[in-house]
C-alpha cells in the first residue's frame, strides 16, 4: 500500500513540476524530436541484413571422373591446403561426378575480397599437384541472400512440360523485370 502512495506521490510531483516549468517542458519536448528526426535521417538501416558468412567457394570440373576419384585427386588435396589459409574456420569439400566444390568459411568480419584473394594465392601454389587439364575457379561474389529468390511453379491443371514452357517464356522474364 505504501509503495503505491509514493509511486502516487512522485508522479504528481514531477505533474506540479512540469506545469510550473511549461518552458523546460516545450525545450525539452522540442530536443527529443529534432533529435529523433535526425537520428531517423541518419541512422543506416539495411533492409535485409547480410547474416551470411564469409564464404569463398572453389568449383572444379574433373570431367569423365566419378565421385571416388574427384574426391581423392581433387577435393581432398584442395580442401587439405585450405585449412591453412588465414582466418578460416571451417572447410568444407564435395565431390560427384565430374565436379568438386570446396567451401572455405572466414571468421566474421574478414573481408570478403581479402579472402577471395588469399584464397587464390594458396590455388596457385597447387597448380602442379592436381590432375592435368583440372583448373579450380573461384565461385561467385555472392552472399546467401540470393537463396531468397528461389521459387517453385507448381499447377494441377499443367503438366510438367507446359510448367516449363510458362517458366522458359513468361515468368522468366516477368521476374527478370523486377527490380
Amino acid at each position: 500500500m505504501a509503495d503505491t502512495h509514493e509511486k502516487n506521490l512522485i508522479i504528481s510531483k514531477i505533474i506540479e513540476w512540469s506545469v510550473n516549468n511549461k518552458l523546460l517542458v516545450l525545450l525539452f519536448t522540442a530536443a527529443t524530436i529534432f533529435i529523433g528526426i535526425w537520428a531517423v535521417r541518419n541512422t543506416a538501416v539495411d533492409a535485409i541484413p547480410d547474416l551470411s558468412d564469409v564464404q569463398v567457394i572453389i568449383m572444379t570440373e574433373y570431367q569423365g571422373q566419378g565421385p571416388r576419384i574427384v574426391e581423392d585427386q581433387v577435393t581432398y588435396p584442395l580442401t587439405t591446403k585450405m585449412l591453412s589459409v588465414p582466418f578460416a574456420t571451417d572447410v568444407r569439400g564435395y565431390s560427384m561426378f565430374g565436379l568438386s566444390f570446396v567451401y572455405i568459411i572466414f571468421e566474421d568480419g574478414t573481408d570478403i575480397y581479402w579472402a577471395r584473394s588469399r584464397v587464390l594465392e594458396y590455388l596457385s601454389s597447387m597448380r602442379g599437384q592436381l590432375p592435368d587439364g583440372v583448373s579450380p575457379q573461384l565461385g561467385p561474389d555472392a552472399t546467401g541472400l540470393g537463396w531468397v529468390y528461389q521459387y517453385s511453379l507448381n499447377s494441377d491443371k499443367h503438366n510438367l512440360q507446359e510448367l516449363r514452357s510458362i517458366q522458359d517464356w513468361f515468368l522468366r522474364y516477368e521476374l527478370s523485370s523486377i527490380d
